[in-house]
């Protein structure tokens, strides 16, 4: 049964840093490529941040990008998001997803077929 369970989340202030992680069981951790996405209230699902399953290439949405940095350690069967200079409008929920096959799009909540139950991140101006 494949999991994934993330942890990290909290309140910050804005200026503030956070590292979120996805631990991933039930199945071939470093065989797939993973995702970051985030849902604000009343807003849909967006693309956060991706990686390759070696991690040698990393995607980013625009809004995050220089700010939030994606990782893996495939020893650990997780990944991670280290987020820093937060921002009031990155406050959301987020999810860590497994990328669905490798020609599905990195930046697409459909390219995506596992998904974790999701981390609230709040961030206080």
């Amino acid at each position: 049964q494949v999991q994934l369970v993330e942890s990290g989340g909290g309140l910050v202030q804005a200026g503030g840093s956070l590292r979120l992680s996805c631990a991933v069981s039930g199945l071939t951790f470093s065989s797939y490529d993973m995702g970051w996405f985030r849902q604000a209230p009343g807003k849909e699902r967006e693309f956060v941040a991706a990686l390759n399953w070696s991690g040698a290439s990393t995607y980013y949405a625009n809004s995050v990008k220089g700010r939030f940095t994606i990782s893996r350690d495939n020893a650990k069967n997780t990944h991670y998001l280290q987020m820093n200079s937060l921002k009031p409008e990155d406050t959301a929920v987020y999810y860590c997803a497994r990328k669905s096959y490798r020609g599905s799009d990195y930046y697409k909540v459909d390219g995506y077929d596992y998904w974790g139950q999701g981390t609230q991140v709040t961030v206080s101006s």
